[in-house]
């Protein structure tokens, strides 16, 4: 799908979103775009701290005490 987008593409694709948007609003539509990004990557950084949280509590609460006795079957 992308073996034939050229530099050439890139600058018309450039141009249109110039002529759509305007100017001056580019920056603001820029700096929009990366407070978005710096918001998604800190909401997803979040998700992955809670996951670990849970998935360790989860792995101590199906452990066995050290102390209790073994009482399966023996090997």
């Amino acid at each position: 799908m992308w073996q034939g987008f050229t530099g050439w593409h890139a600058l018309i694709i450039l141009v249109v979103i110039l002529l759509l948007f305007g100017a001056p609003k580019l920056p603001a539509l820029a700096r929009s775009l990366g407070q978005s990004m710096k918001i998604l990557k800190s909401e997803v950084r979040s998700d992955k701290g809670d996951d670990s949280a849970t998935t360790t509590e989860a792995d101590a609460a199906v452990q066995p005490k050290s102390d209790e006795p073994n009482r399966g079957t023996s090997a």
